[in-house]
């Protein structure tokens, strides 16, 4: 089995991966992930107990029990660019020998979980609801920097979504992953399904004009209508693709769930996001751990 060399794989001093500062034995099989640090403490405070606390930079580290379900709860930071760096962090810390610095033989799939904040694309998904997602398009770029091939299905929603928006292929190419089967069907009645859009930004990607006019306008009517064999555009962020393209690339089982706290279509944000994320915390945990 090939070596992976030093600047490739980076272990620091203390036998740990380089961005996240943890170690094999100090991840659980299934991760949650939330983009705002601050929210590890707010997922964890659930847990029946805590094993280990770690932090470095904007990756902090939670990983405990509720019950007899062995959990970690990471927080990522804002962006595709940053899940490349945990997903890439967490499949090595499951997956290769850091002693060796070999792929094992045996690999292990984690359940990963992604506990976030979206914008609604529809009327009828109100602030301060849930959604779980089906598929992850992906307008961010990331996944086109990997060798993978594209399944029939996958294509078949892009090529649907550039005829309908009538996207103009220089600014982005799309991508898309369904998310994991198994996992969806935790997240019953008070979820919405459907398709998440990741953005690679906040404003301009997500069609917000301030003082910058944009390159393609219209662009939440666009994924408002869009339509293809019985799935719509619920919602958007900045990560859902990332994490269900590298997921699925790894051999992981991914979801992404996410409280409302806009609604793009109605103009209108939650009065209160922080009652509207603490109730997807339970909720998702009550889903998981059942």
């Amino acid at each position: 089995m090939q070596r992976i060399p030093e600047s490739e794989l980076i272990i620091n001093s203390r036998g740990a991966i380089y961005h996240l500062d943890v170690r094999p034995e100090e991840l659980a099989p299934t991760v949650i992930v939330v983009g705002d640090p601050d929210r590890v403490e707010k997922v964890s405070a659930h847990f029946d107990r805590i094993e280990h606390k770690l932090r470095h930079r904007e990756f902090i580290t939670h990983t405990g029990y509720i019950g007899q379900t062995h959990l970690s709860v990471i927080s990522t930071g804002i962006g595709p660019d940053n899940i490349d760096i945990v997903f890439n962090e967490l499949d090595a810390l499951a997956n290769i020998d850091f002693s060796t610095r070999t792929i094992k033989e045996k690999l292990t799939k984690l359940n990963i979980i992604r506990f976030g904040t979206s914008g609604s694309l529809q009327a009828d998904i109100p602030v301060d609801s849930l959604v779980a997602s089906s598929h992850g398009l992906g307008l961010d770029n990331l996944l086109n920097f990997y060798s993978y091939e594209k399944t029939a299905a996958d294509k078949a929603i892009v090529n649907a979504f550039i005829e309908q928006t009538k996207l103009d292929t220089s600014i982005t190419l799309p991508y898309a992953f369904s998310g994991s089967e198994g996992l969806l069907n935790k997240f019953g009645p008070g979820f919405h399904k459907g398709i998440t859009v990741t953005c690679p930004g906040f404003f301009g990607p997500q069609g917000r004009v301030l003082r910058l006019s944009l390159a393609s306008p219209g662009l939440v009517d666009k994924l408002t209508h869009f339509s293809f064999n019985n799935h719509r555009i619920t919602n958007f962020e900045m990560e859902t693709s990332a994490i269900y393209g590298l997921g699925k690339l790894m051999g992981h089982e991914c979801m992404s769930v996410n409280a409302i706290i806009a609604n793009r279509v109605q103009k209108e944000f939650s009065k209160d996001n922080n009652k509207a994320v603490e109730n997807l915390i339970k909720k998702a945990l009550e889903a998981l751990t059942a």
